[in-house]
């Protein structure tokens, strides 16, 4: 009787440390996570979930949501061609992909700049060059293109009901920015949930690797983009996007499917799509934690699929 009750208490505290949440390092604030049902919009798990924190690089699924929204519903061309401008190098730390003042490319490659290698100078491109297409909503002399393309963001942010995000630039950047951006992971899955449901979206944030080009002077360059999404491929995981700054910590949302499930009765089949949506800010080891989260994931999904799908109004989005 001894052995059995020590076997099951092994076994129960290695189901415990399988399922654990992350958890912060000494003297910082423990991790903001949510894992949600896209479907539905049902929130499977959360820690933190609407507190505000710093989103980082996050940020840039706003802004390519705003240009993708600008090319659908305002007839913009993405094959559009964009100077690289003095302007766009503000709060870009790195330049991986070698841009120079003056470089030609097409809003595309910028698209593919911002959201697979989560390049600052192409969010920034990016929302000079729409912004200066997209009307302010006052007349003053003083507003730029890219306050223009910000305040675009955050009239998104309101139309989703992200009543507790602020974005102040087009790529995450927060170091001695006044006022600071925040967001909360509630609010970020709602903005995922829009965003994946752009085929577009979905193409650009699913790529491991993507070459772009653009002209420097008269010259066509090509850069090879490297996904920052280390988890990109894995365990049905087909997105969507990391962040880090050092107000922010380790940021990152991912999207990972299932094959839907059918059920039969009779000669009628109800169809589920499984496709959940992971959101992690101020990790120590978002990787780590994200494979944890999608693995715990989708054992809360089946345990809810299996008790008949029943959603709590007070656990949706």
């Amino acid at each position: 009787m001894a052995s059995t009750i020590k076997f099951f208490l092994v076994a129960f505290a290695i189901c415990v440390i399988c399922v654990a949440p992350p958890r912060a390092a000494a003297g910082q604030l423990p991790p903001s996570y949510l894992v949600v049902d896209s479907q539905t919009g049902y929130v499977l798990i959360e820690q933190n979930a609407r507190e505000k924190r710093q989103i980082a690089s996050l940020t840039k699924m706003a802004t390519a949501c705003v240009v993708l929204d600008w090319a659908e519903k305002k007839g913009g061309d993405l094959n559009q061609l964009a100077t690289i401008s003095q302007a766009a190098f503000v709060g870009v730390e790195k330049n991986e992909v070698g841009w120079q003042v003056g470089d030609v490319v097409s809003l595309r490659d910028l698209l593919y700049a911002a959201l697979v290698q989560s390049d600052n100078l192409a969010a920034n491109a990016l929302a000079l060059r729409v912004g200066e297409t997209l009307e302010p909503a006052e007349s003053n002399s003083k507003i730029t293109s890219a306050t223009v393309f910000v305040a675009q963001m955050n009239a998104l942010a309101k139309q989703l009901g992200m009543d507790r995000t602020r974005f102040v630039n087009p790529s995450g950047f927060d170091y001695k920015e006044r006022p600071m951006p925040y967001s909360t992971a509630m609010d970020l899955a709602r903005l995922t949930r829009y965003a994946m449901n752009k085929a577009s979206f979905r193409f650009y944030v699913s790529q491991k690797e993507r070459e772009i080009s653009f002209n420097r002077a008269g010259k066509q360059m090509h850069a090879l983009l490297r996904t920052t999404n280390d988890l990109l491929g894995t365990n049905g995981i087909d997105g969507v996007k990391t962040g880090q700054t050092a107000h922010a910590g380790e940021c990152l949302i991912l999207s990972a499917n299932r094959p839907s499930e059918v059920i039969k009765n009779g000669d009628n089949a109800t169809i589920f799509p499984r496709h959940l949506i992971v959101v992690i800010l101020g990790s120590n080891d978002r990787f780590g934690d994200g494979e944890r989260l999608v693995r715990q994931g989708w054992q809360l999904y089946d345990q809810w699929a299996a008790a008949g799908r029943l959603v709590d109004p007070k656990k949706m989005l």
